[in-house]
């Protein structure tokens, strides 16, 4: 079964520095029937103007993924870490006890256009964790790379959480597949241009719950870049 998140569907906030979506219930937006999918809490699309950002500020018992598409999002946190994530860059923040944090688009000419995404943990209380990878985006164009896991597979980032994420960028007549192991399920984003999965049309910002499902074929029609939740 997969079930299509449209894009117009999904909460939408724009605060004049930050135009942001969010797929599942965020802050202000709240929808009883969209409050996360499984393990998956937050999948938020955010485009952050020139010189603006988000004030530091905390979390706890969270696994914050952040994926930048375009432009440079500068993090710094109460661990001492200090990056600049890039398009090809993943970041995995896991706040345990917790943790406080800034984000601000450092660019003076264009804006950060990003996801970030947070999945609850398999375990509260942990000692708060940072890490962040580069993986080159010719490295995933043409097919699906494994950019999260739970035990660091194939050199991508841990999360303290059964979930794999993959990444993936497909151009037209490009094809990528993927199978669901019994028991699981998948979410799928698409974070900028269009694709097909299993003969369901996907644009910008659309998103969908997989269950159940064998033989899983995605399939490019123009510029897709796209992520792909393997969860409990």
């Amino acid at each position: 079964m997969i079930r299509k998140r449209p894009s117009q569907e999904r909460g939408h906030a724009d605060h004049g520095w930050l135009n942001a979506y969010h797929t599942f219930s965020f802050a202000d937006y709240y929808d009883p029937k969209h409050m996360g999918f499984g393990v998956l809490r937050v999948i938020n699309q955010d485009r952050i103007q020139p010189s603006r950002g988000f004030a530091t500020h905390g979390h706890d018992n969270m696994e914050i993924i952040t994926y930048v598409i375009s432009g440079v999002l500068e993090h710094k946190d109460s661990m001492g870490n200090g990056s600049q994530i890039r398009p090809g860059d993943v970041q995995v923040m896991s706040a345990g006890t917790g943790v406080t944090h800034s984000e601000f688009n450092p660019l003076d000419d264009s804006e950060t256009h990003l996801l970030q995404m947070w999945v609850l943990p398999a375990e509260r209380g942990t000692e708060p964790r940072w890490d962040q990878a580069e993986f080159p985006l010719e490295q995933r164009r043409g097919r699906m790379q494994r950019v999260v896991s739970p035990t660091g597979a194939d050199g991508s980032l841990t999360v303290g959480q059964d979930v794999t994420l993959w990444a993936g960028l497909l151009d037209a007549g490009d094809v990528a597949t993927a199978e669901l192991a019994p028991g699981r399920r998948a979410w799928l984003h698409v974070a900028r241009g269009s694709l097909v999965l299993n003969g369901v049309e996907f644009g910008p910002g659309d998103g969908a719950a997989i269950e159940q499902e064998t033989g899983l074929r995605l399939e490019g029609r123009s510029g897709a870049e796209f992520v792909w939740f393997d969860l409990p």
